[in-house]
Parts: structure tokens; sequence; C-alpha cells
């Protein structure tokens, strides 16, 4: 690998920014593209990205799926740190969806002031941060490779963590509760400021509409809702 790529490669890796390594598999050359489709770094012989090459890349990129591009001769080596999900309420349904999360590759943080609920003992292995939900979103500073799933049914939770997700560039947020519920949240979120355009952005009610009763169930749906969305896939919301 050409030195100034490699050392590119490696800030990116620093930084904790998903980049994309294209190999061009006949001449041997390389770049490197960040997430919005700028390049990086290059060798001599770099292959000559046409848009489609880009969009291409991007979609591997945002799948987190390395592979050969169709009739183009290019081999893409996708370099990306790991999805985060950051779930406000330590309760029953986020016991659940933490471990699938988990295992669907996710870096879990479990947000919850309330110290008789976030306990390692209920979340063994999972981050838990007692701060107040506005002020550990801001902390943690959701990007493109974030989903925020709040859980507790309580606004004085729920909400300050709203305010920051839906101002943030994260590809995922959903908010627990029902259909009335929900509009009760609108309105309160638009009093706090949030255009419609932020709002547009919130899942809600959470998940998909599999019939979920149980808090897996409920937890299987949202994990299968979150997962969709991140891979551009249509949904359907769920029900009452």
């Amino acid at each position: 690998m050409d030195i100034a790529v490699f050392d590119a490669l490696q800030a990116a890796r620093q930084a904790k920014q998903p980049v994309a390594l294209v190999t061009d598999l006949a001449s041997g050359g390389q770049c490197l593209l960040g997430d919005d489709g700028q390049l990086i770094g290059a060798s001599a012989g770099a292959p000559n990205l046409t848009t489609a090459d880009i969009v291409a890349v991007l979609t591997r990129l945002g799948d987190d799926h390395s592979g050969r591009l169709d009739n183009a001769g290019l081999f893409v080596h996708v370099h990306s740190p790991a999805p985060r999900l950051l779930i406000v309420g330590a309760v029953h349904i986020s016991q659940a969806l933490a471990p699938m999360a988990a295992i669907a590759g996710y870096a879990v943080s479990i947000i919850d002031p309330r110290g008789s609920f976030a306990t390692e003992a209920r979340f063994p292995g999972v981050t838990l941060i007692d701060e107040w939900p506005d002020e550990a979103m801001d902390e943690l500073d959701p990007d493109r490779r974030t989903a925020v799933v709040t859980l507790t049914h309580d606004p004085k939770l729920d909400d300050p963590a709203l305010l920051v997700a839906l101002r943030s560039p994260a590809f995922y947020i959903t908010a627990l509760g029902s259909r009335r519920t929900h509009a009760k949240r609108v309105d309160r979120l638009t009093e706090a400021g949030l255009s419609a355009d932020h709002l547009a952005r919130l899942h809600a009610p959470a998940g998909l509409d599999i019939g979920a009763v149980s808090p897996a169930e409920i937890a299987v749906s949202i994990m299968a809702e979150m997962t969709a969305v991140r891979h551009r896939r249509p949904t359907r919301m769920a029900a009452d």
C-alpha cells in the first residue's frame, strides 16, 4: 500500500471515520473515500471513479460490506467503526434490545439517571450512563452511524434526549408509545422548538408492525426497523 494512502487510512481509523479503500484490480492503484464521497488519499495509478462508481462505493460503505464492484474491476474494502445504539431507559425492553444489538455489531450504551434501574446486574457488559439524557447525548454526539431509542415513557427523560437526537444526523430515532402518546409528544417537541422536518425523522410508534406484545417482541420489532432504516429498506410503522 502506498504510504500516503496508508497514513490517510490510519488517521481515519483513529478518528473513527468510516472510509472505503478502493483498489483497481488491474493496476493495483488505490484511493480512499470518506463517507461523504470525498477523496481522502490516492496512490499513483489510482482508479478514476465515475459518479456511478462513487455511489456504489458509498452504498457498500453504508452497508459495511466489502467486495468487488460489478463490472468495474474495482474492489472496495470498508473500514468503519462499530455503529452505535444509544438507549434511553434501563427498562425491560432494553434488557432484550441491548444484547440483540450487540450481536448485530452495535456498540450499545444505556442512558438512565435512575440508579436502581441501570445496574450491571440487569445489563451485564453494557455501557451504563447515569447522567441526565440531554447531557449524555450532548457528550456522546450522535452521528450518521448512531441510532437513538427512547423507552422510558417519561417525557422528563425521553423528550430531552429527542431534542438533541432529532437535531443530530443520527440515522434512526424512535420513541415508545401509542399514536395518541406520540401526538402529545409531537406537540411538546414542537413547543420546544423542533421543526416539522426534525419531527419527520422520528419513527413512532417504535418498531415494525409485527403484532409485538412482550418486551422481547417489541425489542425484535425495533431491531428490525432499525436494521431496515440503516440499509435503506422501506418500512411499515408499528400500530398502537
